[in-house]
């Protein structure tokens, strides 16, 4: 698998793909790619005004998407019963759900790190994500190919794990989560994957790195395409797995 490799046909025609974290930078990305491969995307994001910019860009390339704002530090169980209803209500189906919200404040040791900042990390990396793909994991399965694929992060490559908080404790908690979650779905339930993207040249990065010496920093365009193909059909040989990029 190539995170910058070409788009062959409609990959995810006539699918819905639910892209959690549409305004970030591989949500964003990401959110274009699904479009351009057939999908009818719902942008899920806090904010209306981002979630309205990356609506532009997902119809100018493929089929109308639709909006989700969803503040998912405030957002219960209830919320997320009540996404994958509505999401069955008004569209009749859901094929793929992918993770690419998170919460990061910034480089700080644990010892000295807000028990508030620490636990809202906690909850949008890992709690959260979960929360919404058990209440999806219904609609999923009524899929010929359902998907669940994480974005997940390694902060100790290339360097240190200190100092990455609960952010970084919700990488490695995901992790888990993917072949545990898989098992105890079968080879026959909804797939469930982890991509594990190379350095990404996002805000969330750029609050522990500086631009001008993160050489080895991509563009999150480059990793839509294994998105893609995670989502889609072609990504079934990763069931239960985590695909490393460089």
């Amino acid at each position: 698998m190539s995170g910058t490799q070409s788009l062959a046909g409609p990959a995810l025609d006539g699918r819905v793909v639910l892209i959690v974290g549409a305004a970030g930078g591989l949500g964003s990305a990401a959110a274009v790619a699904c479009a351009q491969a057939g999908a009818t995307v719902v942008l899920l994001g806090r904010k209306v005004a981002p979630l309205n910019r990356v609506y532009d860009a997902v119809k100018a390339v493929g089929p109308e998407p639709l909006l989700y704002p969803l503040d998912l530090v405030g957002a219960s169980p209830d919320d997320f019963d009540e996404l994958a209803q509505r999401l069955d209500a008004e569209l009749g189906r859901l094929d793929g759900v992918l993770h690419c919200a998170a919460e990061f404040k910034g480089l700080t040791p644990l010892l000295h790190t807000d028990p508030a900042d620490f636990a809202r990390a906690i909850h949008v990396d890992l709690t959260a994500r979960w929360w919404l793909t058990q209440a999806c994991l219904p609609l999923l399965a009524k899929s010929d190919a359902g998907a669940v694929v994480f974005a997940i992060d390694d902060p100790s490559r290339g360097g240190s794990p200190a100092f990455w908080g609960g952010y970084g404790l919700a990488q490695a908690a995901q992790a888990t989560l993917v072949p545990m979650l898989q098992a105890e779905l079968g080879e026959h339930g909804p797939r469930v994957s982890g991509l594990r993207p190379g350095p990404m040249r996002t805000g969330l990065r750029g609050k522990a790195f500086q631009a001008n010496t993160d050489l080895q920093a991509k563009p999150a365009s480059d990793y839509a395409a294994a998105c893609v193909e995670l989502l889609s059909a072609a990504g079934a040989a990763q069931r239960g797995r985590i695909v490393e990029l460089a």
